[in-house]
């Protein structure tokens, strides 16, 4: 039995209920969604009230207004666009994006690429989780609730209840809740909006000092990983329930505008909040949600805490569904549903030792996830080379099978992205030494830039580099290997 037989075999009744569907190919009866659909999931999970407090995060590179403007602009769109690049593999393949993968990097070579990709979804929801948790007990406390231990304990079981269910369930549930929630977190966070405007000091924002230009590039680096960097290792996930028929411009648009027309306003009013305010700026280091209910008067706390969990909940859905796909094809012979709710298992341990044990997370956080940025910048720049070369769509049983024309390791690819990851690490600066002490390792090539107390230092430069020297060497040296595989040659 094919793949895609195998696929079909599962569509039952009750798979539009719990999808079926793990790694294999989508069947083309089941391939039916339209290129504006993408738009739900990808603006429900970044309509969160979180990308407010990334003003803050971006102005403590020490810029001014008008360049964190452009950097949150910039830096937001065009880490989407790349997402969108990477969804038209989707289209082309029905299958999730790490099995897809599988054709630049080999059958069993992808699993090099994958534990990094599983790591830094398993990270990002259970960073999202604990939002979620922490805006509650602030939120709760601010209505005259004790914020105990209880309180902590109830928000921890509610909030990782929500994430599994959805996830567990599947594409088809997680579509539709993405588009009504999309409704609802989008008007209360104009509601948040109009609120919050006589909080902006305009003459305080503008007399913010101009940084230098490692401050604007080390920023920059910070939003593109923290916005569609972050998502690029799923963005497959989503578009391979596109009919294969659908122009790969379509898919890269709706990927673009459904990812990036959300956050680019909320980070620009959370640049001029943070830019008004240096006590709310540095209460948001600490509790990024839970601070900007502060500013709110009583009457609108509770809309604002459900909006907010609901949007954290949304974005660590979508992260936990595409990490259980992640887990399988790693080789977990296990349903879907499952491996879903084992990643549902350690979100939850995690939430519970950072809320409950943990005295610092946002520092070890954002280190991890430049420490995790640079190899996964490294992949995304050889899949995007990969997808813009290719002419034709994949080989479906070659996916599975390490005899065929996609092969077992392909050494260019992963060779790139280990050359890619040392010279990265190597131009990439802990700032969070004292909170993170076991990432102070990093920055060994950071003397050809002026040393670890430059500018330069800040910039994270290791990250572009894999991103586009990836790229380039996988659009040069593997362009061969391609049209051979589309010829069929193993």
């Amino acid at each position: 039995m094919t793949n895609s037989e195998h696929a079909d075999s599962a569509v039952t009744p009750t798979a539009r209920l719990i999808e079926k569907t793990g790694i294999e190919i989508v069947p083309e009866s089941q391939r039916t969604a339209k290129p504006s659909d993408l738009f739900w999931p990808w603006f429900a999970a970044n309509v969160s009230v979180f990308g407010m407090s990334y003003g803050s995060f971006i102005l403590g590179f020490g810029i001014s207004f008008w360049q964190a403007t452009a950097v949150a602009v910039v830096g937001i769109v065009v880490s989407f666009l790349l997402c969108g690049l990477i969804a038209i593999a989707g289209k082309r393949g029905s299958a999730p994006t790490m099995v897809l993968s599988r054709a630049a990097f080999g059958v069993h070579g992808q699993k090099v690429p994958g534990i990094v990709s599983w790591l830094t979804s398993i990270g990002w929801e259970t960073f999202l989780a604990i939002m979620a948790v922490l805006a509650t007990s602030t939120v709760l406390a601010q209505l005259g609730f004790d914020g105990g231990v209880l309180l902590m304990i109830i928000a921890t079981v509610v909030v990782a209840a929500l994430i599994v269910v959805a996830s567990v369930l599947g594409y088809h549930t997680i579509m539709r809740m993405q588009s009504i929630l999309t409704w609802i977190t989008g008007a209360v966070t104009v509601l948040y909006a109009v609120l919050a405007i006589p909080h902006i000091d305009f003459a305080a924002v503008m007399a913010l000092e101009t940084g230098s230009t490692g401050q604007v590039i080390g920023a920059l680096v910070m939003v593109m990983t923290g916005f569609g960097l972050g998502w690029i290792n799923i963005a497959a996930d989503w578009s391979r329930y596109q009919k294969r028929s659908t122009p790969d411009s379509r898919i890269v648009l709706w990927n673009t505008i459904g990812g990036s027309v959300a956050p680019v306003v909320l980070v620009v009013l959370g640049l001029l909040l943070a830019g008004s305010d240096p006590a709310l700026s540095a209460a948001i280091e600490v509790d990024p949600v839970g601070a900007l209910a502060t500013i709110l008067p009583v009457w609108v706390l509770v809309p604002f805490l459900l909006t907010a969990v609901l949007a954290l909940v949304s974005g660590a859905v979508l992260g936990i569904y595409s990490s259980g796909l992640t887990l399988l094809s790693l080789g977990i012979r296990i349903p879907r549903p499952a491996a879903a709710a084992i990643d549902g298992l350690i979100l939850t341990a995690g939430t519970i030792w950072v809320v409950f044990f943990a005295t610092d997370f946002l520092g070890p956080f954002q280190s991890f996830l430049i420490t995790l940025g640079v190899p996964l910048a490294s992949w995304a720049g050889i899949l995007i080379a990969d997808i813009l070369t290719r002419r034709r769509d994949y080989d479906e049983e070659a996916l599975f099978d390490a005899r065929g024309r996609y092969g077992s390791w392909d050494w260019v690819s992963i060779g790139t992205m280990v050359a890619a990851s040392a010279v990265g690490w190597g131009l990439v600066v802990n700032m969070f030494a004292d909170a993170a002490a076991w990432n102070n390792w990093q920055g060994y090539l950071l003397g050809i830039v002026g040393g670890r107390e430059g500018d330069w230092a800040y910039a994270n430069l290791g990250v572009f580099f894999a991103l586009v020297f990836s790229f380039v060497v996988t659009w040069f040296a593997r362009r061969g290997t391609i049209r051979k595989q589309e010829q069929g040659a193993a």
